[in-house]
Protein backbone atom coordinates (compact mmCIF):
# COMPACT_ATOMS: atom_id res chain seq x y z
CA UNK A 1 0.00 0.00 0.00
CA UNK A 2 1.42 3.60 -0.92
CA UNK A 3 1.91 5.95 1.90
CA UNK A 4 -0.91 8.05 -0.13
CA UNK A 5 -3.25 6.10 0.56
CA UNK A 6 -2.28 5.26 3.77
CA UNK A 7 -2.55 9.10 4.46
CA UNK A 8 -6.01 9.08 3.20
CA UNK A 9 -7.67 6.10 5.16
CA UNK A 10 -6.02 7.13 8.37
CA UNK A 11 -7.31 10.25 7.51
CA UNK A 12 -10.80 9.43 6.77
CA UNK A 13 -10.65 6.92 9.97
CA UNK A 14 -9.70 10.11 12.04
CA UNK A 15 -12.76 12.03 10.73
CA UNK A 16 -15.81 9.68 11.29
CA UNK A 17 -14.23 8.72 15.10
CA UNK A 18 -14.18 12.59 15.64
CA UNK A 19 -17.61 13.07 14.01
CA UNK A 20 -18.58 10.16 16.26
CA UNK A 21 -17.07 11.95 19.02
CA UNK A 22 -14.84 9.25 19.91
CA UNK A 23 -11.61 11.19 20.36
CA UNK A 24 -9.35 8.85 21.36
CA UNK A 25 -9.66 6.74 18.66
CA UNK A 26 -9.78 9.99 16.37
CA UNK A 27 -6.57 10.90 17.59
CA UNK A 28 -5.05 7.42 16.83
CA UNK A 29 -5.82 7.67 13.79
CA UNK A 30 -5.44 11.63 13.24
CA UNK A 31 -1.53 10.60 14.12
CA UNK A 32 -1.03 7.94 11.85
CA UNK A 33 -2.20 10.11 9.36
CA UNK A 34 0.35 12.50 10.24
CA UNK A 35 3.45 10.10 10.23
CA UNK A 36 2.44 8.73 6.90
CA UNK A 37 2.35 11.57 5.16
CA UNK A 38 3.43 15.34 6.80
CA UNK A 39 2.63 17.29 3.90
CA UNK A 40 -0.90 17.70 4.64
CA UNK A 41 -2.74 19.92 6.97
CA UNK A 42 -5.67 17.78 7.52
CA UNK A 43 -4.63 15.64 10.21
CA UNK A 44 -3.41 18.45 12.32
CA UNK A 45 -6.27 20.45 11.99
CA UNK A 46 -8.29 17.32 13.30
CA UNK A 47 -5.78 17.27 16.21
CA UNK A 48 -6.32 20.95 16.70
CA UNK A 49 -10.34 19.64 17.13
CA UNK A 50 -9.46 17.33 19.46
CA UNK A 51 -7.42 19.14 21.57
CA UNK A 52 -10.18 22.23 21.71
CA UNK A 53 -12.95 19.76 22.86
CA UNK A 54 -10.69 18.31 25.50
CA UNK A 55 -10.11 22.02 26.84
CA UNK A 56 -6.69 22.03 26.22
CA UNK A 57 -5.88 24.77 24.15
CA UNK A 58 -2.67 25.30 24.04
CA UNK A 59 -2.23 21.97 22.68
CA UNK A 60 -4.79 23.09 20.02
CA UNK A 61 -2.78 26.27 19.50
CA UNK A 62 0.45 24.30 18.59
CA UNK A 63 -1.75 21.74 16.10
CA UNK A 64 -3.46 24.70 14.07
CA UNK A 65 0.38 26.07 13.89
CA UNK A 66 1.62 22.96 12.41
CA UNK A 67 -1.21 23.15 9.84
CA UNK A 68 -0.60 26.26 9.28
CA UNK A 69 2.88 26.28 8.50
CA UNK A 70 2.16 22.98 5.90
CA UNK A 71 -0.21 25.26 4.71
CA UNK A 72 -2.18 28.69 5.64
CA UNK A 73 -5.99 27.73 4.99
CA UNK A 74 -9.10 29.37 6.23
CA UNK A 75 -9.46 26.61 8.82
CA UNK A 76 -6.17 27.15 10.12
CA UNK A 77 -6.50 30.96 10.38
CA UNK A 78 -9.96 30.46 12.27
CA UNK A 79 -8.32 28.02 14.74
CA UNK A 80 -5.71 29.98 15.38
CA UNK A 81 -8.11 33.16 15.52
CA UNK A 82 -10.71 31.35 17.68
CA UNK A 83 -7.53 30.28 20.16
CA UNK A 84 -6.16 34.13 20.28
CA UNK A 85 -9.67 35.35 20.69
CA UNK A 86 -10.67 33.54 23.58
CA UNK A 87 -7.09 34.29 25.40
CA UNK A 88 -8.29 38.18 24.98
CA UNK A 89 -6.05 38.64 21.70
CA UNK A 90 -8.76 40.01 19.93
CA UNK A 91 -6.76 42.35 17.70
CA UNK A 92 -4.77 39.72 15.90
CA UNK A 93 -7.60 37.17 16.16
CA UNK A 94 -9.28 40.04 14.13
CA UNK A 95 -6.62 39.74 11.42
CA UNK A 96 -6.70 35.81 11.34
CA UNK A 97 -10.38 36.04 10.65
CA UNK A 98 -9.95 38.43 7.89
CA UNK A 99 -7.07 36.19 6.51
CA UNK A 100 -9.62 33.32 7.10
CA UNK A 101 -12.40 35.35 4.90
CA UNK A 102 -10.25 36.58 1.85
CA UNK A 103 -9.48 32.62 1.80
CA UNK A 104 -12.83 31.22 2.02
CA UNK A 105 -15.81 33.67 2.37
CA UNK A 106 -18.62 31.42 3.37
CA UNK A 107 -16.38 30.37 6.48
CA UNK A 108 -18.67 30.17 9.56
CA UNK A 109 -16.63 30.22 12.46
CA UNK A 110 -14.25 33.35 11.57
CA UNK A 111 -17.62 34.84 9.78
CA UNK A 112 -19.58 35.13 13.36
CA UNK A 113 -16.23 35.50 15.57
CA UNK A 114 -14.99 38.43 13.62
CA UNK A 115 -19.24 39.55 14.09
CA UNK A 116 -18.36 39.42 17.53
CA UNK A 117 -14.96 40.94 17.90
CA UNK A 118 -16.70 43.16 15.62
CA UNK A 119 -19.40 44.74 18.43
CA UNK A 120 -17.09 44.33 21.52
CA UNK A 121 -14.19 46.58 19.81
CA UNK A 122 -16.05 48.61 17.58
CA UNK A 123 -14.92 47.90 14.22
CA UNK A 124 -18.13 47.12 12.76
CA UNK A 125 -17.34 49.03 9.47
CA UNK A 126 -14.51 46.44 8.80
CA UNK A 127 -17.51 43.58 9.64
CA UNK A 128 -20.74 44.76 7.20
CA UNK A 129 -18.10 43.94 4.02
CA UNK A 130 -17.17 40.29 4.98
CA UNK A 131 -21.00 39.83 5.72
CA UNK A 132 -21.60 41.53 2.17
CA UNK A 133 -19.42 39.38 0.49
CA UNK A 134 -21.14 36.28 2.17
CA UNK A 135 -24.35 36.93 1.45
CA UNK A 136 -23.28 37.60 -2.24
CA UNK A 137 -22.51 34.00 -2.91
CA UNK A 138 -25.33 32.63 -0.36
CA UNK A 139 -28.14 35.47 -0.38
CA UNK A 140 -30.56 33.24 1.41
CA UNK A 141 -28.54 32.32 4.50
CA UNK A 142 -30.60 34.35 7.30
CA UNK A 143 -28.32 34.06 10.22
CA UNK A 144 -25.50 35.78 7.87
CA UNK A 145 -28.44 38.12 6.68
CA UNK A 146 -29.79 39.00 9.96
CA UNK A 147 -26.00 39.70 11.85
CA UNK A 148 -25.49 42.06 8.88
CA UNK A 149 -28.81 43.93 10.09
CA UNK A 150 -27.51 43.85 13.86
CA UNK A 151 -24.52 45.43 12.59
CA UNK A 152 -26.10 47.81 10.59
CA UNK A 153 -28.27 49.15 13.36
CA UNK A 154 -25.65 49.31 16.37
CA UNK A 155 -24.10 51.40 13.12
CA UNK A 156 -27.00 53.92 12.95
CA UNK A 157 -28.00 52.73 9.39
CA UNK A 158 -31.23 51.81 10.65
CA UNK A 159 -32.76 51.73 6.71
CA UNK A 160 -30.71 49.30 5.42
CA UNK A 161 -30.38 47.00 8.07
CA UNK A 162 -34.64 47.39 8.07
CA UNK A 163 -34.70 46.47 4.35
CA UNK A 164 -31.96 43.02 5.10
CA UNK A 165 -34.61 42.07 8.33
CA UNK A 166 -37.67 42.79 5.79
CA UNK A 167 -35.94 40.13 3.79
CA UNK A 168 -35.47 37.47 5.55
CA UNK A 169 -39.69 37.59 6.82
CA UNK A 170 -40.81 38.00 2.99
CA UNK A 171 -38.90 34.16 2.71
CA UNK A 172 -39.53 33.05 6.35
CA UNK A 173 -42.27 34.91 7.89
CA UNK A 174 -41.65 32.76 11.46
CA UNK A 175 -38.54 34.26 12.26
CA UNK A 176 -39.22 35.50 15.62
CA UNK A 177 -35.58 37.40 15.84
CA UNK A 178 -36.09 39.18 12.96
CA UNK A 179 -39.42 40.43 13.38
CA UNK A 180 -38.44 41.73 17.06
CA UNK A 181 -35.69 43.96 15.71
CA UNK A 182 -37.60 44.86 12.75
CA UNK A 183 -40.00 46.04 15.70
CA UNK A 184 -37.65 47.51 18.02
CA UNK A 185 -35.95 49.85 14.86
CA UNK A 186 -39.47 50.80 14.14
CA UNK A 187 -40.58 51.80 17.48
Amino acid sequence: MSTHLDYEINKELGECYLFMGELDKAEEYYRKAAQSNGVHPDPYLGLATIAVQRGSLEQAMEQYRKAHTIEATDKSHAGIGLILMESGETETAFEHFSEALAINPENMVALFSMVRIGHEADRLTEVVPHLENYLAIDPGKHEVRYALAGCLVCMDRKTEAMEHLERILESAPDNEAARELLDQIAA
